[in-house]
């Protein structure tokens, strides 16, 4: 299992070349067909906060986008589960307190899954043990 990162999430959606690394798409094909690709739900506030403050631009309406985003082949949201917020709150070693990136590490982590960023801190906080994490 894999979950993306929120940027991750969009660079796949919107066909940016940071995610046409080979490997990586390798990968994330394989999962296609036994959707698991996981997207945390918080992820879908993020892209929206992103548009509304106009620091990122969108392919159509966010309604659409997110609708389209989260029914792409092989992607499942991952609802905000009691596990996931309990982990969230309980993650070990220290870890930022950004809640969204808390509650993504923390979604990985409750599925026992690979989690796809390019986000120095959680990179940093997966190489010590605390979290698989494939660096973009």
């Amino acid at each position: 299992m894999i979950v993306l990162d929120t940027h991750a999430w969009i660079w796949l959606m919107e066909g940016d070349p940071k995610m046409e690394k080979e490997p990586i798409l390798r990968k994330l094909y394989r999962h296609i067909p036994h959707r698991g690709l996981f997207v945390s739900e918080i992820s879908g506030w993020e892209v929206g906060m992103l548009v509304a403050k106009k620091r990122i631009q969108i392919s159509g309406t966010l309604n659409r986008w997110l609708e389209d985003a989260y029914a792409a082949p092989g992607i499942q949201p991952y609802h905000l589960t009691p596990e996931v917020i309990v982990e969230s709150v309980n993650l070990p070693d220290s870890f930022h307190g950004d809640p969204a990136d808390r509650i993504i590490v923390a979604t990985a982590r409750v599925l026992n899954a690979e989690l796809v960023t390019k986000d120095k801190e959680i990179i940093k906080y997966g190489k010590k043990g605390n979290l698989k994490v494939i660096s973009l």
